[in-house]
């Protein structure tokens, strides 16, 4: 009874966030994110299936959710105008034999070499089909895209998915389903075979399976999942451009799934929420959110290479062996110099935005944590300089008692694993 708790207790957990996720937040842009969290969580876990999974590092992997989605709207306009009772709850499975049937034509080139070799023919798939998109107006529709409207198909159980929350439900559905598949793929035989192919191809070769067999059947699985979640942003947004299937949007996904974790099944998955609620809210506040993203993704490979995952189960194994209490009094040395630090960056970084690309349009007034700034005054910089240096010497002069405290947590779990 443990084991089947302990194996069913994550499962009820994702059902559960699900189903309270719009009952806790349910204005119109929270319904918004949620139904692109749920897109993305399968796009971001896709994603892991090549890289933490396989070790194929791709610049590339938008093409099969952009592909996906691009077929799956017209799949939408050809329903409507042929009048077929097809409905909208069926259309991401469209997009996901769309992104397999491209998966295994551009993984048979690719997935014959891996590494460095991999990664460019990837970048220059990418390149290629993006540059196309502005060629084949007939099917990609240029700069303006494709629209459809998913109401006009049939109705699902009297619903015909036209309120946000009936998308929601759609794409939260479609999305447990995948997360639950993608899972079990990594715990067959196969799954083992990636993590083997990843680790030690030459081994894998030795013991008699060939590794570009494994890496071609990984590739076509992750551009299905990629053309599932293409189709399912196709009926959330209800237009697919060139922009779906470009650069930024590979950069996006790599982006996720490195700050979530690629180690851990579960790191794409708080990835895609995190970067999500950050670029949704954060191009709120400041017009220089993209600067963010690249500062943490360097933040995480540098200081964090296991992720937001990583840091949750090294915290988690320390509550576990009860001596998640030694960290504390350390967590709260460091704390208030690396908040002056981070504010000190921040206050630079929105000074510096508001000084060279808006101080001609709109001022140099400007408001930042509540206060009145003048940007081309010398007293905010002066400030904001002194805050961040004094804050990073402050945290690197203490950061030895962190050091200590995981030393001691680390030297008490592995006496406890010897026990």
């Amino acid at each position: 009874m443990t084991r089947s708790a302990r194996f069913l207790a994550p499962w009820l957990a994702l059902a559960a966030a699900f189903a309270l996720a719009p009952e806790v937040f349910s204005s119109p842009t929270a319904l918004t994110m949620e139904s692109v969290m749920g897109v993305m969580i399968i796009f971001a876990l896709s994603y892991n299936m090549l890289l933490g999974q396989t070790g194929l590092l791709s610049f590339g992997h938008a093409v099969y959710y952009g592909l996906g989605g691009f077929v799956a709207i017209h799949a939408m306009n050809a329903v409507v105008r042929g009048k077929l009772g097809v409905p909208v709850a069926v259309i991401p499975l469209v997009g996901g034999l769309a992104g397999l049937a491209f998966g295994v034509l551009f993984g048979a080139v690719s997935t014959k070499r891996a590494g460095l070799v991999f990664s460019m023919i990837s970048l220059g798939i990418g390149e290629l089909v993006s540059s196309s998109s502005f060629i084949l107006r007939t099917f990609f529709g240029g700069e303006e895209g494709i629209t459809t409207n998913r109401a006009k198909l049939a109705p699902v159980f009297g619903l015909k998915f036209g309120p946000q929350i009936e998308v929601y439900w759609l794409i939260a559905i479609w999305c447990f389903l995948c997360v639950a598949a993608m899972y079990a793929l990594t715990r067959t035989p196969f799954g083992r075979l990636c993590n083997a192919v990843r680790d030690n191809p030459e081994r894998v070769q030795y013991i008699g399976y060939s590794a570009q067999r494994i890496r071609f059947i990984a590739f076509s699985f992750a551009a299905f999942f990629a053309g599932i979640a293409g189709g399912l942003a196709a009926i959330n947004f209800e237009i697919m451009n060139a922009q779906e299937l470009g650069a930024q949007q590979s950069a996006v996904v790599l982006l996720m799934t490195y700050i979530g974790g690629v180690g851990y099944f579960i790191g794409p998955i708080l990835g895609a929420v995190i970067v999500t609620f950050l670029q949704i809210n954060l191009s709120d506040l400041s017009n220089a959110w993209q600067l963010y993203f690249g500062l943490m993704f360097i933040a995480v490979v540098s200081f964090a290479p296991g992720g937001a995952a990583g840091l949750l189960m090294r915290h988690f194994e320390a509550a576990r062996s009860g001596a998640f209490l030694r960290l504390g009094p350390a967590y709260a040395k460091v704390a208030p110099g690396l908040a002056a630090a981070l504010i000190g960056a921040i206050a630079l970084i929105e000074l510096s935005n508001r000084e060279l690309t808006m101080a001609r349009a709109e001022g140099s007034a400007m408001s930042l944590f509540g206060f009145a700034l003048d940007a081309s005054s010398l007293a905010p910089w002066a400030g904001a300089l002194v805050l961040m240096a004094s804050g990073a010497a402050a945290t690197r002069l203490l950061w030895g008692a962190v050091d200590d405290a995981w030393s001691a947590v680390n030297k008490g779990l592995r006496a406890r694993g010897r026990a």
